[in-house]
Protein backbone atom coordinates (compact mmCIF):
# COMPACT_ATOMS: atom_id res chain seq x y z
CA UNK A 1 0.00 0.00 0.00
CA UNK A 2 1.40 3.42 -0.96
CA UNK A 3 2.23 5.88 1.79
CA UNK A 4 -0.60 8.25 0.88
CA UNK A 5 -3.08 5.36 0.78
CA UNK A 6 -1.93 4.27 4.24
CA UNK A 7 -2.58 7.78 5.55
CA UNK A 8 -6.05 7.83 4.01
CA UNK A 9 -6.74 4.42 5.52
CA UNK A 10 -5.78 5.70 8.95
CA UNK A 11 -7.85 8.88 8.67
CA UNK A 12 -10.97 6.77 8.22
CA UNK A 13 -10.14 4.76 11.32
CA UNK A 14 -12.46 4.66 14.31
CA UNK A 15 -10.67 6.11 17.34
CA UNK A 16 -11.66 4.07 20.38
CA UNK A 17 -10.57 4.99 23.92
CA UNK A 18 -10.79 1.96 26.22
CA UNK A 19 -10.63 1.54 29.98
CA UNK A 20 -11.71 -0.97 32.65
CA UNK A 21 -13.46 -0.50 35.96
CA UNK A 22 -15.45 -2.40 38.56
CA UNK A 23 -18.66 -2.03 40.52
CA UNK A 24 -19.92 -3.77 43.64
CA UNK A 25 -23.10 -4.19 45.65
CA UNK A 26 -21.90 -1.42 47.97
CA UNK A 27 -23.68 1.74 46.74
CA UNK A 28 -21.99 4.93 45.62
CA UNK A 29 -23.43 7.44 48.09
CA UNK A 30 -24.20 10.80 46.49
CA UNK A 31 -26.09 13.94 47.46
CA UNK A 32 -29.79 13.80 46.68
CA UNK A 33 -33.10 15.56 47.38
CA UNK A 34 -35.51 14.60 50.14
CA UNK A 35 -38.40 16.23 52.07
CA UNK A 36 -37.26 18.32 55.02
CA UNK A 37 -36.66 16.16 58.08
CA UNK A 38 -36.63 12.90 56.09
CA UNK A 39 -32.96 11.99 55.69
CA UNK A 40 -32.50 9.38 52.93
CA UNK A 41 -31.21 6.02 54.18
CA UNK A 42 -29.29 3.55 52.01
CA UNK A 43 -29.84 -0.12 52.86
CA UNK A 44 -27.56 -2.67 51.22
CA UNK A 45 -26.61 -6.30 51.93
CA UNK A 46 -23.01 -5.55 53.12
CA UNK A 47 -21.59 -7.93 50.53
CA UNK A 48 -18.74 -6.86 48.29
CA UNK A 49 -19.62 -9.06 45.33
CA UNK A 50 -18.24 -7.30 42.29
CA UNK A 51 -18.57 -7.03 38.53
CA UNK A 52 -15.81 -5.97 36.17
CA UNK A 53 -16.58 -3.78 33.19
CA UNK A 54 -14.82 -2.74 30.00
CA UNK A 55 -15.93 0.20 27.91
CA UNK A 56 -14.80 2.21 24.93
CA UNK A 57 -15.91 5.62 23.68
CA UNK A 58 -15.37 7.37 20.35
CA UNK A 59 -15.18 11.09 19.49
CA UNK A 60 -18.36 10.61 17.44
CA UNK A 61 -20.35 9.81 20.58
CA UNK A 62 -20.48 6.02 20.41
CA UNK A 63 -20.11 3.76 23.46
CA UNK A 64 -19.15 0.08 23.56
CA UNK A 65 -19.52 -1.91 26.76
CA UNK A 66 -19.02 -5.39 28.19
CA UNK A 67 -19.78 -6.78 31.65
CA UNK A 68 -18.00 -9.69 33.39
CA UNK A 69 -18.42 -11.44 36.72
CA UNK A 70 -14.70 -12.27 36.72
CA UNK A 71 -11.86 -9.75 36.89
CA UNK A 72 -10.93 -7.96 33.66
CA UNK A 73 -7.85 -9.83 32.45
CA UNK A 74 -6.38 -10.65 29.06
CA UNK A 75 -9.19 -13.02 28.06
CA UNK A 76 -11.90 -10.46 28.89
CA UNK A 77 -10.04 -7.73 26.99
CA UNK A 78 -9.72 -10.05 23.99
CA UNK A 79 -13.47 -10.79 24.07
CA UNK A 80 -14.20 -7.06 24.15
CA UNK A 81 -11.96 -6.41 21.15
CA UNK A 82 -13.65 -9.26 19.27
CA UNK A 83 -17.00 -7.63 20.05
CA UNK A 84 -15.70 -4.33 18.64
CA UNK A 85 -14.44 -6.04 15.47
CA UNK A 86 -17.90 -7.54 14.90
CA UNK A 87 -19.64 -4.18 15.40
CA UNK A 88 -17.23 -2.20 13.24
CA UNK A 89 -16.98 -4.44 10.20
CA UNK A 90 -14.40 -3.49 7.54
CA UNK A 91 -13.37 -0.33 9.44
CA UNK A 92 -9.83 0.18 10.74
CA UNK A 93 -9.82 0.70 14.51
CA UNK A 94 -7.29 2.69 16.51
CA UNK A 95 -7.35 1.57 20.14
CA UNK A 96 -6.08 4.02 22.76
CA UNK A 97 -5.48 2.63 26.24
CA UNK A 98 -2.99 2.54 29.11
CA UNK A 99 -0.17 0.03 29.36
CA UNK A 100 -1.51 -2.23 32.11
CA UNK A 101 -0.36 -5.86 32.16
CA UNK A 102 -3.49 -7.48 30.72
CA UNK A 103 -3.42 -5.16 27.68
CA UNK A 104 -0.05 -6.70 26.83
CA UNK A 105 -1.05 -10.31 27.52
CA UNK A 106 -0.25 -12.97 24.93
CA UNK A 107 -3.92 -13.59 24.10
CA UNK A 108 -4.49 -9.87 23.39
CA UNK A 109 -1.26 -9.57 21.37
CA UNK A 110 -2.24 -12.59 19.28
CA UNK A 111 -5.62 -11.07 18.41
CA UNK A 112 -4.06 -7.73 17.44
CA UNK A 113 -1.41 -9.43 15.29
CA UNK A 114 -4.09 -11.45 13.48
CA UNK A 115 -6.32 -8.45 12.77
CA UNK A 116 -4.61 -5.76 10.67
CA UNK A 117 -7.64 -3.52 11.22
CA UNK A 118 -6.56 -3.12 14.87
CA UNK A 119 -3.86 -0.62 15.73
CA UNK A 120 -2.91 0.10 19.36
CA UNK A 121 -1.65 3.42 20.72
CA UNK A 122 -0.62 3.68 24.38
CA UNK A 123 -1.62 6.69 26.42
CA UNK A 124 1.09 8.31 28.58
CA UNK A 125 1.66 6.55 31.95
CA UNK A 126 -0.25 7.84 34.99
CA UNK A 127 -2.42 10.00 32.76
CA UNK A 128 -5.84 8.79 33.85
CA UNK A 129 -7.51 12.14 33.27
CA UNK A 130 -6.29 11.95 29.66
CA UNK A 131 -8.61 9.08 28.75
CA UNK A 132 -12.11 10.34 27.78
CA UNK A 133 -13.49 6.96 28.90
CA UNK A 134 -12.96 8.14 32.49
CA UNK A 135 -15.85 10.53 31.87
CA UNK A 136 -18.05 7.57 31.02
CA UNK A 137 -17.18 5.82 34.31
CA UNK A 138 -17.80 9.00 36.27
CA UNK A 139 -21.28 9.49 34.81
CA UNK A 140 -22.15 5.79 35.14
CA UNK A 141 -21.15 5.42 38.79
CA UNK A 142 -21.63 8.89 40.29
CA UNK A 143 -24.81 9.83 38.44
CA UNK A 144 -26.68 6.95 36.80
CA UNK A 145 -26.00 4.37 39.54
CA UNK A 146 -25.67 6.77 42.49
CA UNK A 147 -27.43 5.57 45.67
CA UNK A 148 -28.42 2.30 44.01
CA UNK A 149 -28.75 -0.54 46.54
CA UNK A 150 -29.06 -3.78 44.53
CA UNK A 151 -29.97 -6.92 46.49
CA UNK A 152 -27.76 -9.22 44.43
CA UNK A 153 -25.43 -9.43 41.42
CA UNK A 154 -28.30 -10.20 39.06
CA UNK A 155 -30.03 -6.93 39.95
CA UNK A 156 -26.73 -5.03 39.76
CA UNK A 157 -26.16 -6.40 36.23
CA UNK A 158 -29.64 -5.41 35.12
CA UNK A 159 -29.45 -1.88 36.53
CA UNK A 160 -25.94 -1.35 35.12
CA UNK A 161 -27.04 -2.34 31.61
CA UNK A 162 -30.03 0.01 31.84
CA UNK A 163 -27.75 2.83 32.97
CA UNK A 164 -25.33 2.19 30.09
CA UNK A 165 -28.21 2.31 27.62
CA UNK A 166 -29.31 5.67 29.04
CA UNK A 167 -25.80 7.04 28.46
CA UNK A 168 -25.63 5.54 24.96
CA UNK A 169 -28.80 7.42 24.09
CA UNK A 170 -26.94 10.73 24.71
CA UNK A 171 -24.16 10.97 22.10
CA UNK A 172 -23.57 14.65 22.92
CA UNK A 173 -22.83 13.68 26.52
CA UNK A 174 -20.25 11.16 25.30
CA UNK A 175 -18.69 13.79 23.01
CA UNK A 176 -18.39 16.11 26.01
CA UNK A 177 -16.00 13.63 27.66
CA UNK A 178 -13.51 14.43 24.89
CA UNK A 179 -13.89 18.20 25.28
CA UNK A 180 -13.09 17.96 28.99
CA UNK A 181 -9.95 15.84 28.72
CA UNK A 182 -6.44 17.35 28.48
CA UNK A 183 -5.68 14.83 25.72
CA UNK A 184 -7.74 16.97 23.37
CA UNK A 185 -6.10 20.22 24.38
CA UNK A 186 -3.94 21.80 21.66
CA UNK A 187 -0.71 20.29 23.03
CA UNK A 188 -1.97 16.70 23.15
CA UNK A 189 -3.93 17.05 19.93
CA UNK A 190 -0.66 17.72 18.09
CA UNK A 191 0.95 14.65 19.67
CA UNK A 192 -2.06 12.55 18.74
CA UNK A 193 -2.04 13.77 15.14
CA UNK A 194 1.63 12.83 14.87
CA UNK A 195 0.80 9.30 15.96
CA UNK A 196 -1.94 8.78 13.40
CA UNK A 197 -0.46 10.67 10.39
Amino acid sequence: MAKTEKKGHRRRAVMLFIDESGISLVPFAAKTWAPKGQTPVLVHPFRRSKLSMISGVTPRGKTYFRLHESAARGLQVRMFLQQILRHLRRKPIMVFWDNVRHHASSTVKELIENHPRLEVCHLPPYFYEGNPDEGFWNVLKARELANLCPRNIRELKSETRKAVNRIRAKPNLIKSFFKKTPLFSEHYRKRLLKQIS
